[in-house]
């Protein structure tokens, strides 16, 4: 076996562990909360004691929480995330909801990936100006306001003064009912990824393979385009990957603010109404993508960059 292979195969084992225990975690967690989510479900007017039995057996909620984890790994590689107290497949229900949580996630990533890295490389490369003072000042103000008061504030802005962009659902499709809660949404990972790019720039102009590209006589152009940004792109590549993981499970709130359909409202409501398997169904579609998205990232990094590789 080759070492690449090696350490595919250690990485992949180590993404099951976490996978296991992080699950296992929120399952945990989910079905220890406090309250009956059974007995809730007949809301002001109680439900009979042999239905919540009932339910109760048919989920296995009496079993203990070891079996009850043991039994939902299991039906999970047949591609089961459970069934809601209603009766309703949680796979089914997101598989209804990811369009919408998908297109708002990597129209902000876009966001993200081509404003961000552009100001991070031009501030790198202009070190001490006026506009690397600007790009540090407007990065630390995007990231000090809260996520829901600056999506508050431009729904009211934009889209109740101005006009210029609809302020709740997706009646308008994409990009007129998605542009402005992905850019609320991408503000705060603009700016984490361009101070990034930024840092990242400045290391590696001051590296000694840049200094003997320069003396060699090669053009800026040249040494920023190809050697510059390639030395530079790791560590913003592995954030972007990651974020965009966050941005596919962090949407809760804008998804709520701007009443969006997708998965971040899916798992809100579950939370609000206890409906446990909602919740670790979901959590657990979203760990597979930070986790999935972690080992491409590593490959992609070992392929960039011969030291990872080494």
């Amino acid at each position: 076996m080759s070492g690449t292979a090696r350490a595919v195969g250690a990485r992949l084992l180590e993404l099951a562990i976490v996978f296991v225990g992080v699950t296992f975690i929120i399952y945990a967690m989910v079905f220890s909360l406090p309250g009956d989510p059974v007995a809730a479900l007949g809301g002001d007017r109680p439900l009979p004691d042999n239905v919540v039995a009932q339910i109760r057996a048919q989920y296995h909620l009496d079993d203990p929480l070891w079996l009850q984890y043991l039994r939902y790994l299991g039906n999970l590689f047949t591609g089961d995330l459970g069934t809601t107290f209603q009766g309703a497949s949680v796979a089914a229900r997101m598989e209804a909801r990811w369009p919408v949580t998908i297109t708002l996630a990597l129209t902000a990533w876009a966001i993200e990936v081509v404003v961000g890295v552009v100001l991070g490389l031009v501030a790198g490369l202009r070190k001490g100006s006026m506009l690397d003072r600007t790009v540090l000042v407007g990065t630390i103000l995007a990231t000090s306001i809260p996520v829901f008061v600056v999506g508050s504030a431009a729904q009211l802005f934009f889209g109740l003064r101005l006009g210029w962009f609809p302020i709740a659902g997706t009646g308008d499709g994409w990009p007129t009912s998605y542009i402005l809660p992905a850019i609320v949404i991408a503000l705060f990972g603009l700016a984490a990824t361009a101070r990034l790019t930024r840092g990242s720039v400045i290391d590696t102009m001051q590296s000694d393979f840049v200094r003997t590209l320069v003396a060699k006589g090669l053009r800026r152009r040249d040494i920023v385009g190809v050697h510059v940004l390639r030395n530079s792109v790791a560590p913003v590549l592995t954030f972007l990957a990651i974020d965009l993981g966050f941005l596919l499970g962090g949407t809760v709130v804008i998804e709520g603010i701007f009443n969006l359909p997708g998965i971040g409202q899916m798992l809100f409501e579950g939370i609000r109404t206890h409906e446990g398997p909602t919740v670790v169904g979901v959590s657990t579609a979203l760990i597979l993508i930070f986790l999935v998205t972690s080992l491409v990232v590593d490959l992609i990094n070992s392929a960039l960059d011969p030291r990872i590789r080494a």
